[in-house]
């Protein structure tokens, strides 16, 4: 293991102990200093029902073989009142969010990360699963670098991407877009780039988002201009909060940003009442599948974009220019024009005591 740069943690090592301990008892595999794997509920899905997730259907992603993985466990230059993670803040009384003291080596955390990965599908041997689907799952062939925190602050992201690739996986990154310096300056682009968004303009970024460090909305425009000279897949991933962003002034600013960001797909997706946003926002904030397709296809007509696919049980719905289904990072046996194998929308999104989203 290498360590990039040290500070004093001398005084934070109770802390570490504290929030650690709140991560293991919500199935969080730890990695280092600063990095987790955690199983995903499609995981799950596809191992016990042959269900993919929406990023299989849009995307061609074999959900068992996606790593879900941060590298960013506790730290975040935001405090989003939709984000569902246990923030240290959360059971702290102070915690500084805005840099990782210690920094790991990418090649150390691609190996454990796929290590972790392996543990949590290892038990589904005993559950009569399909053996070439646990086979399959073994051997991970994607990551969603997106679990928790914001990974741009990992300052060796590009040469993680790249030990990823060496090893035949595909890399999704999830970002706030609040550090266009890291983005700018990766030592490999990811297979695709996703963008979160859910305030379309400073006053709604300052409230909505909350950020920790000056100018996080201005860095974020500055990310967004970055985006069209990316050759790989460009995603907006806009989170509708009923009640906050879903209207037709929020659909023109959002279509602004699409203009200047010119993503290769826009995804409109539900707010999920679940985890510690409960304590923030309130269940009538999370809007229905019909809503979040009545919103995006006011922003397909606004922006140009055209609603190709959607999936109920993620509720979610996808746009993009393209006309087909050309980027597939992997075989999902869905594509954009599959109907969902099954309708979740009699059921209650929730989240048990272990932090894993949950249908009942």
């Amino acid at each position: 293991m290498v360590i990039r740069y040290r500070i004093d943690t001398s005084r934070i090592i109770d802390h570490y102990t504290e929030i650690n301990r709140s991560l293991r008892k919500q199935k969080y595999h730890l990695i280092g200093g600063h990095s987790a794997v955690k199983k995903c509920l499609w995981t799950h899905k596809v191992l016990m029902d042959n269900l993919y997730c929406y990023k299989g259907k849009f995307y061609g992603i074999d959900s068992h073989r996606c790593i879900q993985m941060s590298v960013s466990t506790q730290w975040c230059w935001n405090a989003c009142l939709h984000c569902w993670r246990i923030r240290p803040t959360d059971i702290l009384e102070e915690w500084d969010e805005r840099r990782i003291p210690e920094i790991d080596d990418p090649e150390f955390i691609v190996e454990m990360s796929i290590i972790e990965h392996r543990r949590t599908v290892s038990g589904y041997k005993a559950h009569n699963v399909d053996p070439n689907k646990i086979a399959e799952a073994i051997n991970p062939r994607h990551v969603a670098i997106s679990l928790t925190g914001e990974n741009t602050l990992y300052p060796a992201l590009g040469e993680l991407i790249k030990e990823y690739h060496k090893r035949n996986i595909t890399t999704f990154l999830v970002t706030r877009a609040v550090r266009p310096d890291i983005i700018a300056n990766l030592d490999e682009e990811p297979s695709q780039l996703y963008i979160s968004l859910e305030a379309y303009d400073k006053e709604g970024y300052e409230y909505f988002n909350t950020p920790l460090v000056p100018r996080a909305w201005e860095k974020t425009l500055e990310t967004i201009e970055i985006l069209p000279s990316f050759t790989c897949p460009t995603v907006y991933r806009i989170t509708a909060v009923r009640g906050w962003n879903m209207s037709l002034e929020a659909a023109k600013g959002f279509a602004k940003l699409i203009e200047r960001g010119e993503p290769t797909f826009v995804e409109v997706k539900a707010y999920m009442y679940v985890g510690t946003s409960t304590k923030r926002l309130g269940r009538e904030n999370m809007p229905s599948h019909e809503e979040v397709k009545e919103f995006a296809r006011i922003l397909s007509e606004i922006s140009g974009y055209k609603i190709v696919s959607e999936s109920r049980p993620s509720r979610v719905v996808l746009l993009s220019k393209l006309e087909k289904p050309l980027i597939r990072h992997g075989n999902a046996p869905v594509t954009w024009w599959d109907p969902d194998l099954t309708d979740f929308s009699e059921y209650e999104i929730s989240e048990n005591i272990y932090g894993e989203i949950t249908t009942k």
